[in-house]
């Protein structure tokens, strides 16, 4: 069979482009991938402050019962469950009547004592004017013996009724202020300022002075004490000498930053053996009550400062077996495996203690598709970057 030219040079030409495409796509398929790209930071010092948290809970700096000093029914109650009252403000006043009746009874047996002295002491002076009147008579055998002798005896006898009588009116006067002080105790104040709770008795119950439950309580609310746990590794930082001027801030549970200013104020005096830990007490101005206690939250200690520190994204450092490192860029953009030791956190951020130098160039995104050896594309990290994953 004969093939005519035309159709020969055209069975060429489709061959060869054919062979062609083979080889184009064969070498497509032995091409190496371009370098991923990741995310890289220089490594630069920082001047940082250096902070730590912890769950808090606060306190009251003492809860105050409020108790009854006399018995006695009530017969007003002058305060609402849960407000604010200050110190010396009229909380109860019982029946007072009986107190007012004991307070008369003392003042008449008061004056009644002082007119027992005044009588007395007239007595007092007839007798030591009978011995002043006898002494001469009797030494001119003017008078008898005797006369002296009863004026003498007499004399005595009143000197020793009147301080008989004076003792009686010092008793007295105690009756009158023991009746008094209770008359007083019939009003019952609170004893500070602060948060008053619920009341136990209402109007018409009976308060005894041995009962063993409180009328009420009130708790002081400014200052606001919180108590939190630190280790015993973090003890120094907290018994240091200005330990009370580190700055602390205090959030609550539901996010809320409390504006008023705080200090560190005491630690216990042992660990626990248990858990290794130390409480730790810290206080807070709280003038508008806005903090109760009861509440849980979480303070925020400003510790040091730090100069010319080097820090880094947290999901740049990399943890194995208790080993931490970070991914660095040489020159040639091949990547090396950098041990490191990890500080204090500040924010989302490590401070690096060892392992890194200024200039030096860390991956922070792309981890796993940068390994050991190989080559990578740089780019610039940004922290609106983080959402796309490592």
């Amino acid at each position: 069979m004969k093939i005519n030219r035309n159709t020969g040079l055209l069975l060429l030409t489709v061959a060869g482009a054919l062979s062609a495409a083979a080889c184009s796509r064969a070498a497509a398929k032995t091409a190496p991938p371009p370098p991923p790209d990741v995310s890289v930071i220089q490594i630069e010092g920082e001047d940082v402050a250096t902070f730590r948290e912890y769950p808090v809970r606060t306190y009251a700096r003492d809860m105050v019962e409020v108790r009854g000093r006399v018995d006695g029914y009530v017969d007003r109650r002058t305060f609402e469950i849960g407000s604010d009252v200050r110190a010396g403000q009229v909380l109860y006043v019982l029946d007072t009547r009986p107190y007012e009746a004991e307070v008369e009874r003392a003042r008449g047996a008061l004056a009644q004592a002082a007119a027992d002295i005044a009588q007395a002491e007239a007595s007092l002076t007839k007798a030591r004017q009978d011995v002043a009147r006898l002494e001469p008579l009797v030494k001119g055998e003017a008078a008898a013996k005797q006369d002296l002798d009863n004026a003498l005896a007499a004399r005595q006898a009143g000197e020793a009724a009147v301080e008989a009588r004076k003792a009686t009116l010092e008793a007295n006067r105690a009756v009158l202020r023991t009746a008094e002080l209770n008359l007083e105790y019939a009003t019952i104040r609170a004893p500070i300022s602060g948060r008053i709770g619920e009341s136990l008795l209402q109007i018409g119950g009976l308060v005894t002075k041995t009962s063993p439950a409180p009328l009420t309580t009130i708790v002081p609310l400014d200052p606001i004490w919180v108590r939190f746990q630190v280790s015993e590794a973090e003890l120094p930082t907290f018994q240091r000498p200005d330990s009370r001027s580190l700055p602390i801030d205090l959030v609550l549970s539901d996010g809320t930053a409390h504006r008023q200013p705080g200090h560190i104020e005491n630690t216990l005096n042992s660990v626990n053996t248990k858990t290794g830990t130390m409480e730790v007490q810290a206080t807070f101005h709280n003038p508008a009550h806005s903090v109760v206690p009861g509440q849980f939250g979480r303070i925020r200690i400003r510790v040091a400062e730090r100069t010319q520190a080097f820090l880094v994204p947290q999901r740049a450092v990399q943890e194995l077996q208790g080993q931490q490192s970070v991914l660095t860029l040489g020159p040639d953009n091949i990547v090396h495996v950098r041990s490191v030791v990890t500080g204090d956190r500040v924010d989302q951020r490590w401070i690096i203690e060892q392992g890194l130098e200024a200039g030096e160039t860390v991956i922070v995104e792309g981890l796993q598709k940068a390994r050991p050896g190989s080559r990578v594309t740089p780019r610039p990290y940004t922290a609106s970057s983080a959402t796309n994953g490592r």
